[in-house]
């Protein structure tokens, strides 16, 4: 299914327009947009989106004579083959990592000069873990979690991360009604941070909801909640979050709450959506002000030539509006249970296997409809993202299957996934969308065929390299061009902690076969191998850009206390990390991991979008509003 739509190598169209398009933006320094001008580039942002840029994958050539005796054209001994010209690096940071001033990294200030740094750096891709809102403790049950893979609901963004100085800002709150700055330079405290900022971004919403209708501000407000792509999610997730939080169902699962409700009678929901009115417009106005700023954010780092890489679980949570509103998509029993869960079999790290707990899909429910639930989620996806990475990939080749009443992985059983039906049906429901195919662990041959029918780039990993296993794919003489090249994911080990718990074969090994040693320091000699890589990306963690150790580890799978936390450093950090930034600039031009200036393949005339013209003073360009309404509409693959 290599349609010229899907993810074609001649055409790599990208939704990110890290390249061209990105080149072509204004490079303004942010900062305080008018409302009447988000509006504007709201739109443009969502559209860009959508629109392909003008990346090839080679330089184009004359057509040649297939006539055998025939003179050649001119010009024939100045014809050479062309390297790929879309090699590309970056850094992975959720942005709660990032500085701030009240407990958590935020989409403020510090975020901007995070994409300044990466600029600086010459990267080209910024990769975040999951927006949604994290996995909250309930008492009783689970005290401590805050897991952004274990998210309430996949359309939904994580509303702690909102900037209190941007409400501010916005002329929602005083500066008086901030808290007094906390915890500056410390790891995530997310119970502090909920239950200190949360009442402050509630008065914002409230006064956002107070304004008049024909306040600029206002107007967007009632804009974006208006549209149809919007609200689909956004009224199933407000009307959720309202029954949730009344007081008799708190930390009960949604198949737990009476039958009028956990089956969804529509009397019932339309007496609780009109007795939680003030619940749900508080909700629906979080969620704006949550949009305004990332968006107002991916325009300014799409401007500066940064796309934005997200990632996307392949499961969804069990208590979750997603499950609640859509059950007849999930395998649940007759109570609205889930009758089967996710998880892999035992392996050499454990004899139990790993029991997720999520609800699996019902495929053939979904192929009826055409994919139309999983559509609208990519489209969430990559409004949010110019890219988005699948994690557990290999669930739509052949996913595992454990009974809901099983107590760990041992019983389940492997079933076939949807393969190429899911992608052609999201191919004919939306167009093709720029993924990448996480593809770790149990990879088997139907994996790889269907990642490779679907020309998804996937990924290697420098740490998992090093076994005995001469042909793993994650050795550097075996990585492939269209892949992602990773020294570690969020749940590895830093490079630097990783290499201080190898045995001394393995630190030989890595001395003769890349050069790494003490004093390089394990961290920059895998940026150093991911940079010299085949594969188009390679992308670190800022962990690893810093050289630290499994102090700052971000998560260790398995243990649900003590993940998500770490933070980069105080306001200002990026400042001093200059020399960081060179370091990265010197390899990346060293291996052509630059913005390419050559010559490009002509575009076709659907493709070529109008020269971009940013509103003043907003770095979001509106180029997309050239383009054919048709195109709006689609998501065109990348790789």
């Amino acid at each position: 299914m290599k349609s010229a739509i899907w993810i074609s190598r001649r055409a790599r169209a990208s939704a990110a327009s890290t390249h061209a398009a990105a080149h072509s933006l204004r490079h303004t320094r942010r900062i305080d947009r008018p409302a009447a001008a988000f509006s504007h580039a709201l739109e443009a942002t969502f559209a860009t989106a959508r629109a392909p840029s003008p990346r090839s994958h080679l330089v184009p050539v004359p057509s040649f004579s297939t006539t055998a005796g025939e003179p050649v054209v001119d010009g024939y001994t100045t014809m050479f083959p062309a390297p790929p010209v879309d090699r590309r690096a970056g850094v992975i940071m959720h942005p709660t990592s990032l500085p701030g001033s009240y407990g958590i990294g935020d989409l403020g200030a510090e975020a901007y000069a995070f994409v300044d740094w990466l600029a600086e750096a010459k990267m080209q891709i910024w990769q975040v873990l999951p927006l949604v809102p994290p996995g909250r403790p309930i008492p009783g049950i689970r005290e401590d979690y805050w897991s952004p893979y274990s998210g309430r609901d996949a359309h939904c963004g994580n509303t702690l991360m909102i900037s209190l100085p941007e409400l501010v800002k916005d002329g929602l709150l005083e500066s008086a009604e901030l808290p007094h700055p906390y915890n500056v330079r410390g790891d995530v405290d997310f119970n502090a941070v909920a239950r200190t900022n949360e009442p402050v971004i509630a008065k914002a919403a409230n006064n956002l909801l107070a304004l008049p209708d024909s306040h600029d501000l206002k107007a967007a407000y009632l804009a974006w909640r208006a549209r149809p792509e919007i609200e689909t999610w956004l009224k199933e997730a407000a009307l959720f979050d309202a029954i949730c939080k009344t007081p008799e169902l708190l930390g009960k699962d949604w198949w737990d709450w009476p039958t009028e409700l956990r089956t969804r009678e529509a009397a019932a929901l339309e007496a609780k959506r009109a007795s939680s009115t003030a619940s749900i417009d508080e909700f629906c106005a979080t969620q704006f002000l949550f949009d305004k700023q990332w968006l107002a954010i991916k325009a300014y780092a799409n401007g500066k030539g940064v796309a934005l890489v997200g990632d996307m679980p392949i499961y969804v949570g069990g208590h979750s509006a997603d499950v609640w509103a859509n059950q007849s998509l999930f395998l649940l029993d007759g109570d609205c249970k889930p009758s089967a869960v996710a998880g892999v079999p035992p392996d050499a790290f454990s004899e139990d296997g790993q029991l997720w707990g999520n609800p699996l899909y019902d495929w053939p429910a979904h192929d009826a409809e055409g994919y139309r639930w999983w559509a609208g989620r990519l489209g969430r996806a990559l409004e949010l993202h110019d890219e988005v990475r699948i994690d557990h990939f290999r669930a739509f080749a052949a996913y595992y299957s454990v009974p809901a009443d099983a107590k760990t992985a041992k019983r389940g059983s492997w079933m076939v996934g949807p393969g190429e039906s899911f992608f052609k049906g999201i191919e004919k429901a939306v167009g093709g969308a720029p993924i990448v195919a996480e593809d770790l662990g149990v990879i088997t041959e139907d994996v790889v065929a269907l990642r490779e029918a679907i020309d998804a780039p996937g990924m290697v990993v420098l740490q998992f390299a090093w076994g005995d296993d001469e042909r793993s794919p994650h050795l550097l003489h075996n990585h492939y061009e269209n892949s992602f090249c990773y020294p570690g994911t969020h749940d590895n080990e830093t490079s630097q902690g990783w290499y201080e718990n190898q045995d001394e074969k393995t630190k030989l090994k890595l001395a003769n076969y890349a050069g790494i040693s003490d004093a390089e320091g394990a961290a920059w000699g895998f940026i150093r191998m991911g940079m010299s890589s085949v594969s188009k990306a390679c992308v670190f963690t800022m962990q690893d850009v810093m050289g630290l150790g499994n102090e700052a580890r971000m998560n260790t799978p398995g243990i649900a206390d003590g993940n998500w936390a770490w933070r980069v450093g105080a306001p200002g950090v990026f400042a001093s990390a200059t020399g960081e930034a060179k370091r990265l600039a010197a390899l990346a031009e060293r291996d052509q991991r630059v913005a390419s200036t050559g010559p490009q393949a002509p575009l076709k005339k659907a493709e070529a979008a109008a020269e971009p013209a940013a509103p003043e003073p907003a770095p979001a360009a509106p180029a997309a509003e050239a383009a054919a309404p048709a195109e709006k509409k689609k998501f065109l693959g990348i790789f």
